[in-house]
């Protein structure tokens, strides 16, 4: 399968640079490159990308902008967004998880790796950067005024929906977390599943966040 990727970074040579880099590859599509927000959203709906490589600082719309316009548009469901950026912020980490990003690297990570995320991201995945941390994420997402979880959707999570969740929080994938429980890899997907329709996330990332946000998962423990 063809991973189609839009390019969304205000600096040409960046674009150029990636595009090089994907179209030397295989298994990748470069659909189109945008120079600012605004017109990574434009393009977003237009090509349809299966994942948006998104810069944070842009001119005019940012990146967290046109992340949150991206994925709150139901017609653009399948555009997973990987956000990329030179700024090793905490509160960039959250805001762009809490924007739908499926994704965070910083631009200095090794061009293998951002192959290999773009191909995470793509296949559902959430991709975390190695500095970005359950700490980092627990640090924002512990305060009282980002909790947005209902409550009786947490109630309705299971002991065993709970541990799961512990687990994905702490980036193992379905199969680890199979392993780890010794249940099936189908077994272990159906609970993630069943997980992210009751506390309603959109993806593994999302996912994540809520589980801090709700109180499901806490920092050094779960």
């Amino acid at each position: 399968m063809t991973i189609r990727v839009l390019l969304a970074d205000d600096q040409a040579l960046v674009r150029a640079g990636f595009r090089v880099l994907l179209e030397t590859e295989d298994g990748f599509e470069v659909v189109g490159e945008a120079g600012d927000g605004e017109q990574a959203v434009a393009l977003a709906a237009e090509h349809r990308p299966d994942v948006v490589v998104m810069d944070v600082r842009m001119p005019g719309t940012d990146g967290l902008a046109a992340t949150r316009r991206i994925t709150a548009d139901p017609e653009l469901a399948g555009v997973k967004v990987l956000v990329l950026t030179t700024f090793d912020v905490d509160e960039y980490v959250y805001e762009a998880l809490r924007s739908g990003a499926s994704g965070f690297l910083l631009k200095d990570t090794e061009p293998v790796e951002l192959l290999r995320a773009l191909q995470v991201v793509a296949a559902g995945e959430a991709l975390l950067a190695p500095t970005v941390t359950r700490r980092l994420i627990a640090e924002f997402v512990g305060r009282p005024e980002h909790r947005r979880v209902n409550p009786s959707a947490v109630r309705e999570v299971t002991d065993r929906e709970r541990e799961v969740l512990a687990l994905v929080a702490g980036g193992l994938s379905n199969d680890e977390i199979a392993a780890h429980l010794v249940i099936s890899t189908a077994t272990a997907r159906t609970h993630v599943s069943r997980i992210m329709t009751k506390i309603g996330a959109r993806d593994r990332a999302q996912l994540v966040v809520l589980a801090y946000e709700s109180g499901l998962v806490t920092p050094g423990g779960h």
